[in-house]
C-alpha cells in the first residue's frame, strides 16, 4: 500500500482498459451468480455449457420422494432454492435424517462412487428449483470432466463428514441443540429467514417424538431466537441461534465453506464437541 502511494510506477493505470476489465469481471461474476448450484457454478464455463445440454430445470415439491432405499438412481439433482433430506429407514418405517443437501451439493452421490442404487430415502423438504440430469448422461459427463470430478469428489468428502457428525450429534446432544443446528443448516441453504416446517416433520428429521420438538422449539422461542406460528419458522436472532447450537454445526459448515483449519483450531473444536457430549450424557444419566 505504501509503495503504491510513493512510487508512481506502481499506481494502477486509469482509463478505458481498466473499465473494460472491470466490466468483464462483473460479467463473469453475474454469469456465475446466475447459476444457483455451487457445484455447477464452480465448473469452467466451457464445460458447463456442455453439461447444460443434458440438464433440465425442474421444480422439486415439498414431500416429493426422489429415491427410496434399494431403488435404481435414474436422475441426479443439483438443487438451487430447493432442499433435500437424506433419510435412513429403521424397522422399515421409522426415519432419521442423516444428511441435508441444498445449493452447495448434488443429490445422487452414489453414482460418483460407481453405484447406481440408493441406500437412503431422498425426500424434498423445501420446495424450490433444481437442475436434473439423467443418470446415464451424468455418468458419461462425469468421466469426461476432470473439473466436475474434482468438485464432486470434494463435495462427497464433506457430505460424508456431515453424515458422520450428524450421527454423533443425534446420539450425544440434547434436542434443543440439535434443533438449533438443524435450523441453521436450513437457513444457510434456503437463504431466507423464514421457512415452513411442522413439528411432526421436524420430529422425523431429528428422530424424536413430536412433543420433544415442541419443547425444544418453545425453549428457542422463549429466548427470542426464533418465531413459530402454524408451521412457519422465522429466524429472529442468527447469532443467538449459533450460540444455542452444538459445535457440530461449525465443524460441518467450515468443511462446506472450505475454510482452512490448523491443528490447534481442530483440537479446540474436537475438545469443545467432546465437552458438550460429556455434559449432555451426564444430564441424562
Amino acid at each position: 500500500m505504501i509503495e503504491t502511494v510513493l512510487n508512481p510506477l506502481l499506481v494502477p493505470p486509469v482509463g478505458p482498459p481498466t473499465t473494460q476489465s472491470n466490466r468483464e469481471r462483473a460479467g463473469q461474476v453475474a454469469r456465475r451468480a446466475s447459476i444457483e448450484n455451487s457445484r455447477l457454478a464452480a465448473v469452467p464455463r466451457k464445460e458447463y455449457r456442455r453439461l447444460l445440454a443434458g440438464l433440465e430445470p425442474v421444480t422439486l415439491t415439498f414431500g416429493e420422494v426422489l429415491y427410496e432405499p434399494g431403488e435404481t438412481i435414474r436422475h441426479v439433482y443439483f438443487p438451487g432454492s430447493s432442499l433435500v433430506s437424506l433419510l435412513t429407514l429403521v424397522d422399515g418405517h421409522l426415519t432419521l435424517e442423516t444428511g441435508l443437501i441444498g445449493r452447495e451439493g448434488m443429490v445422487g452421490i452414489p453414482l460418483v462412487l460407481g453405484h447406481n442404487v440408493s441406500s437412503v430415502r431422498a425426500l424434498v423438504q423445501g420446495t424450490g428449483t433444481a437442475m436434473r440430469m439423467a443418470a446415464a448422461r451424468f455418468s458419461k459427463e462425469f468421466r469426461l470432466s476432470l473439473a466436475l470430478q474434482q468438485e464432486l469428489y470434494r463435495y462427497t468428502h464433506t457430505l460424508m463428514a456431515q453424515i458422520a457428525q450428524t450421527a454423533a450429534c443425534n446420539r450425544f446432544h440434547v434436542v434443543e441443540m440439535r434443533l438449533a443446528r438443524w435450523l441453521l443448516m436450513t437457513h444457510d441453504r434456503v437463504k431466507s429467514d423464514q421457512f415452513h416446517m411442522t413439528h411432526e416433520f421436524l420430529g422425523h428429521m431429528l428422530g424424536v417424538r413430536r412433543v420433544g420438538v415442541t419443547k425444544a422449539a418453545h425453549a428457542l422461542q422463549q429466548r427470542k431466537l426464533i418465531g413459530y406460528s402454524r408451521g412457519d419458522i422465522t429466524v429472529l436472532d442468527r447469532r443467538g441461534l449459533e450460540a444455542a447450537a452444538c459445535q457440530c454445526y461449525d465443524v460441518v459448515k467450515d468443511m462446506h465453506d472450505g475454510a482452512p483449519a490448523g491443528h490447534a483450531v481442530r483440537k479446540m473444536r474436537i475438545s469443545a464437541c467432546l465437552t458438550a457430549q460429556i455434559r449432555s450424557v451426564r444430564r441424562h444419566t
